[in-house]
């Protein structure tokens, strides 16, 4: 239940809907659920159109509250005429020849920040395709199946990664560790038993 009012033009999410994307608040409208005063919304949103929405009984909150997911390339220079290629190659910061190993470790950690449920599926998918909303061009089984070899591909590339910064520098690689998320310390975990 949300406590402030929306009007027209807001952006905002549903936090338990987090897939629908962001959603613009197109009529907003007061009425009373069980009592209470609250509003009854038309939203647009990226991925689903558009829904009518009690703010008595669902829980919104401003697009502007919510972290961004990791930054990627460009989506202009993204060519989806080999989706499999497209959908599973990993961000050029990932695999840059001339930033260092710590560098290209962070990068590849913050790719595990995707996870292939609900919204964060959905937003891999966006990042990686560079469409405001991969549904147009791909189901969701589709999108599982690229995400599973991504996370192939990203799991092998971070094995390379840490095992060479573990023998050039392993405080440079203890470093790094002690400022990446709880997700990207897992992936570490699980590269060092693969070895």
């Amino acid at each position: 239940m949300s406590p402030r009012e929306f009007a027209f033009g807001d952006r905002l999410l549903h936090a338990t809907k987090p897939e629908w994307g962001v959603g613009q608040v197109l009529t907003a409208q007061g009425i009373t659920h069980e009592g209470n005063a609250c509003q009854r919304l038309q939203i647009r949103f990226e991925r689903v159109g558009l829904k009518t929405i009690s703010t008595g009984v669902a829980v919104l909150r401003p697009a502007s509250a919510t972290a961004a997911p990791p930054e990627r390339d460009e989506p202009s220079k993204i060519d989806l005429s080999d989706p499999q290629t497209a959908m599973s190659r990993l961000p050029d910061a990932t695999r840059d020849p001339f930033a260092t190993l710590e560098t290209r470790l962070e990068a590849t950690l913050k790719q595990y920040e995707f996870t292939p449920r609900g919204g964060s599926l959905l937003d891999w998918a966006a990042v990686q395709s560079g469409l405001a909303d991969p549904l147009v061009r791909f189901n969701r089984h589709e999108l599982e199946s690229y995400f599973e070899r991504f996370r192939h591909t990203l799991d092998k590339h971070l094995g390379g990664l840490v095992r060479e910064l573990r023998r050039k520098n392993p405080a440079g690689l203890t470093a790094v560790m002690a400022r990446t998320s709880a997700a990207g310390r897992d992936a570490v975990k699980r590269a060092n038993t693969r070895r």
